[in-house]
Order: structure tokens, then C-alpha cells, then sequence
């Protein structure tokens, strides 16, 4: 199979094309959304204008809510089935005309969440006291996760390949818990950086977890390039969703590619006999065959217009402070900015934004990293333009002080 990729990116400053509309704002507030209902929980404080939890302010395809309507109009929402031609189909689909990549449906897994995936291929692959690695900063889920499993969770610097080698070859280091893209700092890795790493996990036998949920919003010229490819025979495993990039994390629903045969019966054996999930969310199955089947156009529409906000921020520091040289991640729509050049206080940051300015945003040190801000621009613009500008006078009073 030769299925040509899809361009990963698209001009940073065109309008989104017809029929798509991501301009006019949507009223989350009153749907128990986490990052409306519950800015309080995290900042404490309410009605703050937030910029934080990595999900989006736009409404999901049409194609996506047209299906998901027909579906509920059937009326029935009994037991389903996730290993049926029309999911496995779709996901290979989308695999070959999005990342030029193929995959065997017999590889493909069902589980409700990326985090769960993990959990459960940490508990395979590894055993309690074991190490794992993943680069830093890091999403703030896989400490979490990693410690909750017993396991020990072993940082290494986003470019510090001596360390990254070091880290691998102690004698209990047993997996790799890699995301790809990276997040927070929206990082594409490249062919040569990923086949470095397959290699260096095989010589020191290390498995290999990849998080690549946010693989479908890479900006060109960066292209993601899934782990199936990189794999081999060992021990692998591509967990990813259509949440991040459809905005559908609230129907429940994530798959994997497990390379290894055993490993995927070990996987599923878990997920049906211990956890009792074998009936997945069948809105879920739906949203992700509609996305793969007939999303592609609003993808690209999307990615143009969060091209866009990601340039205006871009211009907008670059205005106010050249010397932190901001450029826009290579995937994603979370601004990951390092303040460091700044010298600004974290938590004198954090007072202007909350106090002063009444907004979310989300502290690097979340993520193990003094001194740099996430700031979520999937919204319209007129909401990413707030939340610059308020950041931009937050970091004037300070550097004035």
C-alpha cells in the first residue's frame, strides 16, 4: 500500500473555508464543562476567562453531529460491538490517506481512554519498582499514572540524547512512555529522531508506549509519522483518539495499535475479563467513523484557523518581546511559551493573570517546568486575542516593577 499523505499543515492566515465557522463563540458555560464550569476547582477562583484543560471552544464537525443525530433517532442504545468492520475500516482508512501508513486491523484495540491504555500496557510491560521514561516537561497525566502504578517515572530533557540513552539502559527500565507529538510543547519528532529511539529501545530491550493523540495536528512542513512505523517486532503500541482532534473527548471512546499478537490478547483479556469494558460507547464508534470517514475537510479548515491564532500570538509577543523568540509549536493548538528570558515570578505571574486580568492560564510548573505558561487557543480569535493581550499586560507590570 502507497496511499499518499495528506499535507499536514496549510496557510497560517486564510479564513477558514465554508461551510466551517470557527469565529462565532459557543456558550459553554452551564454544561458541566471542565474548563467553564470548574475553573474553580484548579485556580480558586470562578468566572475566570480559561485557557487551560486541551480541548477546544468549537463545535465538532457537521459530519460528525449529522451521524451521531441519525444514531440517537434509532432509538435503541443497547450492548455494542467495537471489533466490526465499519470501526476497524475506518481507522485503517485514516491511517492511509492521513499518515501514508498502513495497519493491520487485526493490531487495532478498543479501551474508553488514551490514560487507561497506558495504565494497563504499564502493568503488562513492566513490573512495580520499574522504570520508565518519558521527556520533559511532561503531560501531567503520566506522572500520575506512572506512580499510581507502582512504577517509577524517570525525566529525561527533550534534547538530552546522552541522558536519554543513560535513562534506558539501567537494568530496570522497562518502557518507554512516549508522546508523539509532545505535549505541552507541541514538538514533532522526526523520521531520524523516532528511528534513533526504535533502536536504542531495542538494544536495551524497553518497551514502547506512544501517545499520539495529537498526531493529526501537525503543521506542515512537520509531519507526524506513527510509531507502527517505527516498531519493528518488539513491543510497541500506538494509543491515540479522534478526542483532541474532532473535539469529541466527552463521547468516552480511544483505540490502540499493539504490535505483538500476545500482548493484544494479554490487553484485551484485561479490558473484558477484569475490567468488565468489552461493550465500548457505541456514540463513540460512531463519532470516530464519521471523523475517519467524512471529517477530513473540516480537519483541514481547523488546522488552518488554529495556524492562524497560533501566528497571532506569535505576533503579538514577538511585538512586545522580541527577546523571547516565540515561534508557534509544530502541532497542536496549545502555546507552550518559555517566560525564562523574562525573569518573571510563577507565582507572581500567576496572581496579575487570576487577580488582575481574570483569566485561566495554565502554569508550566504543572508540567514540571518553572518559568513558562500553556496557553490553549482552540477558540475563536476573539478569545486567543484576549487571552494574549491579558497575558501581555500581566508580563508589562512585572518586567516594569
Amino acid at each position: 500500500m502507497t496511499p499518499s499523505p495528506v499535507p499536514s499543515g496549510g496557510p497560517a492566515r486564510e479564513s477558514a473555508p465554508a461551510p466551517y465557522d470557527f469565529d462565532t463563540p459557543v456558550d459553554r458555560r452551564g454544561t458541566w464543562c471542565t474548563q467553564w464550569d470548574y475553573v474553580q476547582d484548579r485556580f480558586g477562583v470562578p468566572d475566570l476567562l480559561p485557557f487551560t484543560i486541551s480541548d477546544m471552544d468549537f463545535e465538532t464537525a457537521p459530519e460528525i453531529l449529522a451521524a451521531l443525530r441519525g444514531r440517537l433517532e434509532h432509538g435503541v442504545l443497547g450492548y455494542s460491538r467495537w471489533r466490526q468492520n465499519d470501526f476497524l475500516s475506518a481507522v485503517v482508512h485514516w491511517y492511509a490517506t492521513r499518515h501514508a501508513t498502513e495497519v493491520d486491523p487485526e493490531s487495532i484495540v478498543y479501551a474508553p481512554s488514551v490514560v487507561y491504555q497506558v495504565s494497563q500496557l504499564l502493568r503488562l510491560w513492566s513490573r512495580p519498582g520499574d522504570g520508565v521514561v518519558a521527556h520533559s516537561p511532561l503531560y501531567d497525566a503520566f506522572p500520575k499514572t506512572v506512580a499510581a502504578g507502582g512504577r517509577r517515572l524517570r525525566e529525561c530533557p527533550i534534547d538530552d540524547w546522552a541522558e536519554f540513552e543513560r535513562l534506558l539502559a539501567l537494568p530496570d527500565t522497562a518502557v518507554l512512555l512516549l508522546c508523539s507529538p509532545h505535549n505541552p510543547t507541541g514538538r514533532v519528532w522526526s523520521a531520524d529522531e523516532l528511528d534513533r529511539m526504535a533502536r536504542l529501545c531495542a538494544r536495551y530491550d524497553v518497551a514502547v508506549i506512544s501517545d499520539e493523540i495529537h498526531s493529526d495536528l501537525a503543521y506542515a512542513p512537520h509531519v507526524h509519522r506513527p510509531w507502527v512505523r517505527h516498531g519493528g517486532d518488539g513491543r510497541w503500541a500506538v494509543l491515540t483518539s479522534a478526542s483532541k482532534s474532532f473535539n469529541v473527548p466527552a463521547l468516552t471512546g480511544s483505540y490502540g495499535i499493539i504490535g505483538d499478537p500476545a500482548s493484544r490478547d494479554a490487553f484485551l483479556r484485561q479490558l473484558k475479563e477484569a475490567d468488565g469494558l468489552s461493550s465500548p460507547a457505541v456514540l463513540s464508534l460512531v463519532g470516530h467513523i464519521a471523523a475517519y470517514r467524512e471529517g477530513a475537510a473540516w480537519l483541514d479548515a481547523l488546522r488552518t484557523y488554529l495556524a492562524g491564532n497560533l501566528a497571532m500570538v506569535a505576533d503579538r509577543l514577538r511585538e512586545e518581546f522580541p527577546q523571547l523568540g516565540w515561534e508557534p509549536p509544530q502541532a497542536g493548538y496549545l502555546a507552550w511559551i518559555d517566560l525564562r528570558p523574562l525573569g518573571v515570578d510563577d507565582d507572581a505571574l500567576q496572581r496579575e493573570l487570576v487577580a488582575v486580568e481574570k483569566v485561566a492560564v495554565m502554569p508550566g510548573t504543572a508540567y514540571g517546568a518553572p518559568g513558562r505558561v500553556r496557553l490553549n487557543v482552540g477558540c475563536p480569535r476573539s478569545k486567543a486575542q484576549a487571552g494574549v493581550e491579558a497575558l501581555v499586560r500581566a508580563l508589562r507590570r512585572l518586567t516594569a516593577a
